[in-house]
């Protein structure tokens, strides 16, 4: 199989999916095509929202004690909780971590997807996870975490796509590089282009993933439900979930 890396998923973590999910699905036009009961062994109940072929994840802690809640707890509830893509071989990408110092936090093997998550201190700013689904690299076919017909699910009426991540450190160049050799794309101006969405790395006090980009069909509608559902808007962006939504 010809190696590939694309985004498959950005998770965000709230302390309570309501009124976050809703308020996401709302503002964003997008539909809640799953809830995972695979995540509840870790103390997480969570919803996922496909926009276009990206899912965009929401997960809260219901127990004390999970790494969800000391994540929240150590940022505030500012910042994205994890990236993931989907590759051709998530256990060599996982080695190849491993081999500079990245260590693997956590192996789901629930056939027939299986996924490699990296140890969020070493990655910086967020958890990396690699993952494949045995015998589906359709970026539309099957994705065992969405649920089993999360394609009907999709909505472009009002969200079209999420273009870009948005990650802040002290030292975004060097954030770059790292994230680069974990994922196997060259950094070029502190910016990492996948196939499908960028990361961009810009100067921030901690670091975090601190925005989510997404071409929209009408900005001036989207900015109006984000305030009519009482969020701050400045300029083309709003604050949910623990990150900055910028729609253009």
């Amino acid at each position: 199989m010809a190696p590939y890396m694309r985004l498959r998923q950005i998770c965000l973590v709230a302390p309570q999916l309501a009124p976050v999910v809703s308020d996401i699905a709302e503002i964003m036009g997008l539909s809640v095509c799953y809830r995972d009961g695979n995540v509840a062994k870790y103390g997480l109940e969570n919803a996922l929202l496909p926009v276009d072929t990206i899912l965009l994840e929401v997960v809260a802690p219901f127990r004390e004690g999970t790494t969800a809640g000391r994540f929240i707890e150590k940022t505030g509830g500012r910042g994205g909780y994890m990236a993931i893509f989907c590759c051709n071989d998530p256990d060599e990408r996982g080695r190849n971590a491993n081999a500079l110092g990245v260590r693997t936090a956590n192996v789901i093997d629930h056939a027939p997807y299986h996924g490699v998550q990296l140890h969020p201190r070493d990655c910086r700013a967020a958890f990396i996870e690699f993952n494949h689904t045995k015998g589906s690299d359709d970026v539309l076919g099957a994705y065992p975490p969405a649920g089993p017909d999360w394609q009907k699910f999709i909505r472009k009426d009002v969200t079209q796509a999420l273009t870009a991540v948005e990650m802040q450190s002290p030292d975004p160049v060097g954030l770059a590089e790292h994230w680069g050799k974990i994922i196997g794309v060259a950094a070029h101006d502190a910016e990492l282009k996948l196939p499908n969405a960028s990361f961009r790395f810009v100067k921030g006090t901690s670091e975090i993933m601190s925005a989510l980009e997404f071409r929209v069909a009408d900005v001036a509608r989207v900015l109006h439900a984000a305030r009519a559902k009482g969020h701050a808007v400045a300029g083309n962006e709003f604050l949910l979930g623990g990150v900055t939504f910028r729609v253009s």
